[in-house]
């Protein structure tokens, strides 16, 4: 099997190598990563054996290469990372195999551009909203339990579990619970000092309730229901919540917190990027990656506008796409047969000549 590091060393599988990412965009600021991305080929011994790769990456996933058939399917789907990286401005190519010229932009562009730009540009808005919601709803250092989803149902209402307890001076650890029947999530509670009782919860680490034995003819003091799809979704939330300060980029982070917007600038930036792109494609038939309007773009990476600002601003551009594309001279969808064909010949030629 190719890995990275074995790809580096046979450089002749390398048909395409490119800096990417800001640096390309002309959005590249003081602390910005240097992402790399290109297209490979299999050796001749692989594409005939078992182990086939779309794709190769080093550690930190900031260099990913494409494997070539891969690269013509995700073409053909009018991919913008991928159509971006066949548009390559020359000065940020590294390395360029002369049968990467049998892809020609211009066969590829169509129509689609106008959803997988937009679908891309959503994506970066969900994105923008998920850090507003992580900033402005933050969970609890420690983890809510079990315990914090049941409630008591009494005189005609109910309460937190915790809050009844502590009204009654009970313990959970000497209250037992039994299933009632026809009642989701719902149990009888008893409380009996010395009965053996297995409490509400078997430790503060438990993910759900505990069931007890009670004794024919026993009285429950209270019904108590555990609201079980709470918790759970809860549990989910915090989980992601805690893996999203682990993983995110703290440098980021900060800024978005320096500018005092709550969201996310860094990917409504990449949102006008990829709707103004969209629109230079439609206009223009092809692939603008180098950005001149840098200016506007990282204003807006800066946090000078605010989010609900952007989004009009966005759903203004989005409604402008349609027209746009309506009358646009672009093919409707990429020849796939030609991008086979393309991928025989490139295959053919490539293995004939070693």
């Amino acid at each position: 099997m190719m890995n990275y590091d074995l790809l580096k060393r046979q450089k002749h599988l390398l048909l395409l190598d490119c800096v990417s990412g800001s640096t390309a965009y002309n959005l590249n600021i003081a602390g910005s990563d240097l992402d790399k991305k290109g297209v490979f080929i299999m050796s001749q011994q692989q594409l005939y054996g078992f182990h086939h790769q779309d794709q190769i990456a080093n550690e930190s996933h900031d260099e990913v290469y494409f494997e070539i058939k891969r690269f013509l399917e995700l073409l053909t789907k009018n991919n913008p990372n991928i159509l971006e990286l066949l548009s390559t401005p020359r000065q940020f190519v590294i390395q360029r195999h002369p049968l990467m010229d049998l892809i020609k932009p211009e066969d590829f562009l169509s129509k689609l551009c106008a959803d997988t730009f937009a679908g891309y540009a959503h994506t970066q808005i969900k994105k923008a909203h998920g850090l507003n919601k992580k900033i402005n709803q933050p969970f609890q250092v420690s983890r809510k339990s079990v315990l914090d989803f049941c409630y008591v149902i009494q005189g005609g209402r109910s309460l937190p579990l915790t809050d009844w307890l502590n009204v009654n001076s009970y313990h959970q650890e000497d209250c037992g619970l039994v299933k009632i029947d026809h009642f989701r999530d719902g149990y009888f509670l008893y409380h009996v000092k010395e009965a053996g009782l297995k409490g509400i919860v078997s430790g503060p680490e438990a993910n759900d309730v505990s069931l007890s034995s009670i004794a024919r003819g026993t009285s429950h003091v209270a019904v108590m229901h555990f609201n079980k799809d709470g918790y759970s979704v809860y549990c989910k939330n915090y989980r992601e919540y805690k893996d999203w300060e682990v993983q995110r980029n703290e440098q980021r982070y900060q800024g978005t917190l320096q500018h005092k917007k709550n969201y996310d600038a860094k990917h409504m930036m990449h949102t006008f990027r990829l709707l103004e792109m969209a629109e230079e494609i439609a206009r223009y038939g092809e692939v603008m990656v180098h950005r001149k309007d840098r200016d506007f773009l990282l204003r807006i990476r800066a946090g000078e506008f605010d989010l609900d600002e952007l989004l009009v601003m966005a759903e203004t551009k989005l409604e402008g796409l349609k027209g746009l594309y309506e009358k646009s001279d672009l093919q409707e969808r990429p020849d796939e047969d030609k991008a086979q064909q393309i991928l025989i010949e490139i295959r053919e030629t490539f293995y004939g000549s070693i």
